[in-house]
């Protein structure tokens, strides 16, 4: 299994780390029994889920009805709002607060205002509010809230700029600003500056959490350094400070995985398992469970977790697609099947990333009838077929030899691509051949014209791959290929 599937998404992200900060230094701003029950300002607004409705003016309507509303329950609403991914009314009630009521803001409120303006507005707005904060209110919550956005930009730059500021104003005392640094080195592939941020934590005797480990066990794994997981993952299970999650174990293994250690992974495995019951994020775990055991050729383990997944937990996408591909891997056609009958039985909505698994294998084996068959029961359905999904039947035409096919399919895949996407040369060279000797210039031509429109081919190369054809000139495509 490829280590970008389990990145830091099922390791630790960045609004994960920043959530946890928010969620402890939320709890010294609210009084518990303003957290436990639900305002009547709430209420109120909570039913308007449009973010294109300001709820502004519902807020104006509720003070001129003479109705009273404290602060703490304006901060409440407004994190629950942001639990909720409902950041744009999040923000008004923020800014209806200074602007509005005239409350003058803590710097947890301004934290949290940068954070939301983010989401909404995007970083350069973020850069804007922040340079107008007073310099008295910039403390060290402010500051992470900034690194935070710069983080989820993968801006390192600036995230290093951020985490010197925190240094030198001497708010670099806990381990949230390194963790965040330490996610975006992660995400933009910056192993070595993981373990610089690391010593650097070590030496000013500030406590690696599980956030921190985490990070410099997905540097190991990515590096292939076997011995730095082995030392990590016995760190961890010494230390009882260290919250242990099925997540640390499924780096691990994955980490093993790839070296194709398989009785250390398998070993990793089984731990993430009997650590799979915290009821956050279990789809993940039995997800990443599946394909593990898959990977370690456990095929009646995979049975076994399969039936408690669905014992446990409603089964998404993500679920069916881990399931059949690890069937997959075992070369069982039949009982892939019958989980995609399954998933079909289940849903209202076809996603052709779940049956695309076994429209590839379809095609690898030859099954091209049956993969056309597939594409066109989910098209039924209402599924709308992925640029994998015909480029997976191009693959299977060209094996089938049945090149026409292959050059409509492949048309339909150019039309769905997403931006920068192109065919492999290998597959357009044969289409190319086809028509080539097949002498048909003008289907050619218009083939030609369409791949120009699409942004496959500049107009030179068209022209120069028009030219060839005419010409009766062979192996066309390979010649000017480097200019594709």
């Amino acid at each position: 299994m490829s280590l970008t599937l389990i990145r830091l998404r099922s390791g630790f992200t960045c609004k994960w780390i920043f959530c946890q900060f928010f969620s402890s230094a939320a709890a010294h701003t609210r009084s518990s029994s303003i957290f436990r029950r639900v305002s009547p300002i709430y209420q109120r607004i909570s039913p308007l889920g449009d973010p294109k409705i300001s709820i502004v003016p519902f807020l104006d309507e509720w003070v001129q009805e003479g109705k009273t509303v404290s602060e703490e329950e304006l901060r409440d609403v407004t994190q629950k709002l942001y639990h909720y991914r409902r950041f744009k009314h999040a923000l008004e009630i923020s800014q209806w607060m200074s602007d509005k009521r005239k409350i003058c803001l803590m710097p947890w409120d301004i934290a949290l205002r940068m954070n939301l303006i983010f989401k909404v507005h995007g970083l350069e707005q973020v850069e804007n509010y922040f340079s107008n904060i007073p310099e008295n209110l910039k403390n060290h919550q402010v500051y992470i809230a900034l690194l935070n956005c710069y983080a989820l930009e993968k801006s390192v730059d600036k995230a290093e700029a951020v985490m010197q500021s925190l240094r030198d104003l001497g708010f670099a005392k806990t381990a949230i600003g390194y963790n965040l640094l330490m996610n975006v080195y992660h995400r933009t592939g910056n192993w070595e500056k993981i373990e610089i941020l690391m010593n650097e934590m070590e030496k000013k005797g500030i406590f690696c959490d599980s956030f921190t480990l985490a990070a410099q066990l997905s540097a190991c794994a990515a590096a292939s350094n076997i011995t730095g997981i082995d030392k990590i993952v016995a760190r961890m299970e010494s230390d009882p400070r260290v919250v242990l999650d099925w997540k640390i174990y499924s780096i691990a293994a994955n980490g093993y995985l790839k070296v194709g250690l398989l009785d250390k992974t398998l070993a990793m495995t089984k731990k993430l398992e009997e650590h799979i019951d915290t009821p956050v994020g279990s789809n993940f775990a039995f997800n990443n469970l599946l394909r593990l055991y898959a990977g370690t050729r456990q095929r009646d383990e995979v049975d076994k977790v399969w039936m408690l997944y669905k014992k446990k937990e409603k089964i998404y996408n993500k679920g069916y697609m881990a399931m059949i591909s690890s069937l997959l891997k075992f070369d069982d056609i039949d009982t892939a099947e019958k989980v995609l009958e399954e998933w079909e039985s289940s849903t209202s909505s076809y996603d052709f990333r779940v049956p695309n698994f076994l429209i590839d294998a379809y095609c690898r084996k030859g099954f091209i009838e049956k993969a056309e068959a597939l594409v066109n029961k989910i098209l039924t359905k209402g599924g709308s077929p992925l640029v994998d999904t015909w480029f997976y039947l191009v693959n299977g035409y060209l094996e089938d030899n049945q090149i026409p096919k292959a050059v409509e399919a492949l048309k339909k895949a150019v039309l769905v691509c997403p931006p920068n996407w192109k065919p492999s040369k290998s597959t357009l060279s044969t289409c190319l051949q086809y028509l080539e000797g097949n002498r048909d210039v003008e289907g050619a031509g218009e083939f030609m014209k369409f791949l120009q429109n699409e942004g496959i081919f500049s107009e030179s190369v068209c022209i120069r791959l028009l030219s060839y054809i005419e010409d009766g000139k062979p192996n066309t495509f390979g010649e000017i290929e480097r200019d594709v």
